[in-house]
């Protein structure tokens, strides 16, 4: 999770999430994979510093071309970013944006994020 402005560009923050994400745990032998095997984005992450980083990564890009294609396509895999977005402003400190500091909200943030996954864990 990164915590920027609200007038940053989506795309800037591509990097440095995926370079601290965790390992990926799947069941069975072998080492965990160090990366996912592609990434869903729309048309914000169509230019060529995302792209080229994807590449070395080795990383399956599937972003909606500017001008070329519909973000249509693209619709069933974002609904499920949408909603957990929706599901972090749902904690009014992170929606309205009391605190300024960069600490205190990557804080509500990830506290926001373990309490929606304990609710998950608990309905299931």
């Amino acid at each position: 999770m990164v915590v920027s402005g609200a007038n940053r560009h989506d795309s800037i923050f591509l990097e440095p999430v995926l370079d601290s994400m965790p390992d990926i745990k799947v069941g069975g032998r072998g080492h965990p994979r160090r990366r996912p095997v592609k990434l869903h984005g729309d048309k914000g992450y169509d230019n060529r510093r995302c792209r080229a980083y994807l590449r070395r990564r080795g990383i399956t890009a599937r972003i909606a071309r500017i001008g070329v294609e519909s973000s249509q396509r693209l619709g069933r895999h974002r609904w499920v970013v949408e909603r957990t977005v929706g599901w972090l402003l749902a904690f009014k400190r992170l929606a309205l944006r009391y605190d300024r500091t960069t600490k205190t909200i990557n804080a509500l943030a990830r506290l926001a994020a373990a309490l929606i996954a304990a609710r998950l864990l608990v309905n299931d």
